[in-house]
């Protein structure tokens, strides 16, 4: 089923949670709705299930506009944080009780809700439990029938308000890999609402980036992390360093970690983001004689993987993080800086210019070294 929002206003009092968003699914997709806390993701979400209504704009589910339509009557299943379950209600009760609670015409004869709720237990892997009551299940087991009530309706969209907040760690990846997993088997279209990048990046077909009110991006997970659009998209996804620069005919100065590079931006204050990936802290030995971007001692360092190691890097008053190969440095170390890519915004929405190192394999990033980019 197709999703399109255009336009959302919803206000309360002077304040806008949602200020004119815009969004397009495609039949099948699983996007993720992710931001800050009064973001608007909630209240976007609330719209979409009819729990809340906008003051402006149009929701068209499958073509049709259901912006004033309640909530029993879109079809669409929701799945809350805590569950919401009925406690004193056994698993198979609550799975069933939202066929139960139709009006008489539409609800399904007694044969038919035992069918169809035995078959929703036995997709997400739950039979055994039918007569068990919530408090008896686990987190991740009472998430199960949380979501096979929502599937019990038969929704044309799924909802996900910050599913596996409530799960442990390892039960959570667990969890959300299962229910990404069964998204694709039943083929619905769903929207995951949450403030946790890892979760969103790993379920998401596309990712809507929502900052006070508004999507500032919606792309895949690989394109705002490559591409971002907006300073605070750049900053807020993956885990990023920023700087503070300044453009002086077509030159960049990152002064504090003795950085220039070349970019087509006007001139006037930039904010520089840089990702740990494309940081390379080697000991100076290792540099050999070639102009450094930047001196510094190691803070602090962990392991990430077999050979590789997370180093954070102080330079005076800044904190730089990269990645180091082979034997670590020791804390206190002298360090030198390689870095092969930068995203560079100019001052006021002036353009974005994404810096690279014209030989991947070129160490010195010294003064005057000139660089290939892509403009916006």
């Amino acid at each position: 089923m197709t999703v399109e929002v255009q336009g959302l206003v919803r206000r309360f009092g002077a304040m806008a949670a949602l200020d004119g968003v815009s969004l397009a699914l495609e039949p099948g997709e699983f996007a993720a709705v992710l931001g800050p806390s009064g973001s608007g993701k909630t209240t976007l979400l609330r719209v979409l299930a009819g729990l809340d209504f906008p003051d402006e704009g149009r929701v068209l589910l499958a073509g049709q506009d259901v912006a004033a339509v309640p909530a029993r009557e879109r079809g669409v299943g929701v799945v809350f944080q805590h569950y919401a379950l009925f406690r004193h209600m056994t698993v198979f009760e609550n799975v069933a009780f939202g066929l139960r609670v139709r009006p008489r015409r539409h609800r399904p004869a007694e044969a038919e809700i035992q069918r169809r709720v035995t078959a929703l237990l036995e997709l997400v892997q739950l039979p055994e439990l039918a007569a068990r009551f919530p408090d008896q299940l686990s987190g991740g087991q009472r998430q199960r029938v949380a979501l096979a009530r929502a599937l019990a309706i038969e929704p044309r969209l799924l909802l996900l308000d910050e599913p596996f907040g409530a799960l442990d760690a390892l039960v959570r990846k667990e969890v959300r890999r299962w229910v990404r997993g069964l998204h694709d088997r039943l083929g619905l279209t769903s929207v995951l609402v949450t403030h946790d990048q890892e979760e969103a990046m790993e379920m998401a077909d596309r990712v809507a980036v929502m900052d006070r009110g508004r999507v500032v991006q919606f792309a895949t997970a690989s394109e705002l992390l490559a591409e971002p659009e907006t300073p605070f998209v750049a900053g807020f996804l993956g885990e990023a360093g920023r700087l503070v620069g300044e453009v002086r005919a077509g030159l960049l100065l990152v002064e504090d970690v003795g950085f220039t590079g070349s970019v087509p931006l006007p001139d006037g204050p930039a904010e520089v983001i840089v990702r740990p990936g494309d940081v390379r802290v080697l000991a100076p030995a290792d540099f050999g004689d070639l102009s450094p971007i930047a001196i510094g001692k190691v803070r602090s360092l962990r392991p990430v993987c077999d050979g590789a190691w997370r180093v954070v890097v102080a330079m005076g008053d800044r904190v730089i993080e990269g990645m180091a190969a082979g034997s670590p440095l020791p804390r206190g170390a002298d360090c030198v800086l390689e870095v092969t890519r930068l995203v560079v915004f100019g001052a006021n929405a002036s353009g974005r210019a994404i810096w690279t190192a014209n030989d991947p394999g070129h160490r010195s990033l010294g003064a005057g070294h000139q660089g290939f980019f892509a403009v916006d």
